[in-house]
């Protein structure tokens, strides 16, 4: 098997930096789309329970990524100038990106395709090359990629390693250029803590809790229909999902009755006989759900068959002190917590861990302009949830615990390459005055140099 060094020394050692060669890899990397497509479902109905038009957002998630990133590469290639002071001309300076090396990408269980795919268009149009890590909890899913990844890339250029956390732990003592990790907050800490130990830069893609506000000038039932899709969509388990509900009083009931008809409408009188509807990724992550919720106070839905590892679509009554308040849920489970007015719910964010995005529901400018200049997230989103992860172009990410580094669009290709910075200067004009013996050359320093 290619050695890591031999991948950073193909990636350093210049067959990487041509415009060719990086179109030539994302060409590699669609006919590695169109392939899995087929066999995608299956995979993804095996590890989560997948509808067929969730799988299918998968496939749209990394095509959308590769469009762009192909359209776009020349220029994000090209040399960026930047302005030199009059003091300091004649001259040139600019910014090269180059290739960093080889990056690691450590997958979700989630999206477990997506997810790991997406930072590899950014790596591959980086001209990096890659190891990808997919997550062993969604095992088909893996296995599926590592069949067929070596049909589209060689071995120095992009490679599967299968395996549980144990493997994880192994590449992480590689000599990697950079590492990619979507995942959980506890497991990104300990990456960033294996990182440093050889000063790799890292980019975390983390979750926690994102808030949702309904404030009354809200539209009722575009926001219920919305805040439902967004919720229960891979049986909750979106690291982007409202993860709770602030609502004032005055929309606290219509809102829950408006939830409890889009959950109806969706997906029908039992979730659990619809083909829409997923399931948890195992019993381990259904233990931990079935536990947080042993002590709630359930306003729709509730039902749970272990087997399965199924929780149907459920609303509970908020309580900030209870276990749901206190870790990300990953689970068809949302609370509803009522707040006096919009200031006690800017109030309520601020009091808690930056969170992933956070989500308004109003018509008024000034809620918009509010919740923008007073609370820290890493997305805001006005009237809708999740859909900011599928722009391409638009920077992705979290702050604080909620993540570290941005992804997507020319964001990611900056992220995964060197920012070389370049000065040339002429020979000629060669001023003597900036060499010693400095005399009473100061004041005519201090005049130049302002």
């Amino acid at each position: 098997m290619t050695s890591i060094a031999a991948m950073r020394a193909f990636a350093l050692g210049g067959q990487t930096r041509p415009l060719s060669w990086r179109q030539q890899q994302l060409s590699h990397l669609n006919a590695l789309l169109q392939e899995l497509e087929a066999p995608l479902q299956a995979a993804l109905a095996a590890d989560l329970g997948k509808p067929e038009v969730e799988a299918f957002f998968e496939i749209v998630g990394v095509q959308g990524e590769l469009r762009l990133a192909k359209k776009q590469l020349k220029r994000w290639m090209a040399p960026r100038r930047v302005p030199l002071p009059a003091v300091q001309q004649p001259g040139r300076t600019w910014v090269q990106d180059e290739p960093l090396g080889t990056v690691l990408i450590l997958g979700p269980w989630n999206y477990p395709l997506m997810l790991l795919l997406r930072p590899l268009v950014s790596a591959l149009a980086a001209g990096n090359t890659a190891v990808l890590k997919p997550s062993e909890q969604a095992p088909a899913v893996a296995q599926l990629l590592a069949e067929l990844v070596p049909r589209h890339f060689e071995a120095d250029v992009v490679r599967v390693e299968l395996g549980g956390p144990e493997t994880a732990q192994a590449l992480l003592k590689q000599p990697f250029d950079h590492v990619v990790f979507t995942g959980g907050t506890t497991i990104g800490r300990e990456v960033m803590k294996a990182a440093a130990e050889q000063l790799i830069p890292v980019t975390l893609e983390l979750g926690g809790k994102s808030p949702c506000i309904v404030l009354d000038d809200a539209d009722l039932q575009v926001s219920a229909r919305r805040i439902a899709w967004g919720r229960f969509l891979n049986a909750g388990q979106s690291c982007v999902a409202p993860d709770y509900v602030l609502v004032t009083p005055a929309m606290r009931q219509p809102l829950e009755a408006a939830l409890k008809q889009a959950i109806a409408e969706f997906y029908g009188p039992d979730p659990r006989q619809s083909p829409d509807f997923g399931r948890l990724v195992s019993t381990r992550q259904f233990d931990r759900v079935d536990a947080l919720l042993a002590g709630a106070t359930v306003l729709h839905g509730g039902e749970r068959v272990r087997a399965e590892r199924y929780i149907a679509p459920t609303l509970v009554e908020g309580d900030p002190k209870s276990g749901l308040m206190q870790e990300e849920i990953f689970a068809p489970v949302l609370p509803l917590i009522e707040v006096s007015d919009f200031e006690a719910a800017l109030r309520f964010i601020a009091g808690r861990p930056k969170p992933l995005a956070a989500y308004l529901f109003s018509r008024s400018k000034t809620a918009r302009q509010q919740l923008i200049e007073r609370s820290q997230s890493g997305s805001v989103v006005f009237n809708d949830v999740i859909v900011q992860a599928g722009v391409p172009g638009l920077p992705f990410g979290g702050v604080g615990p909620s993540g570290i580094g941005r992804c997507h669009g020319e964001v990611g290709f900056r992220s995964l390459s060197n920012q070389k910075s370049v000065y040339q200067r002429p020979f000629a004009l060669d001023l003597a005055w900036r060499y010693p013996p400095y005399g009473n050359r100061l004041s005519l320093l201090k005049r130049l140099l302002g």
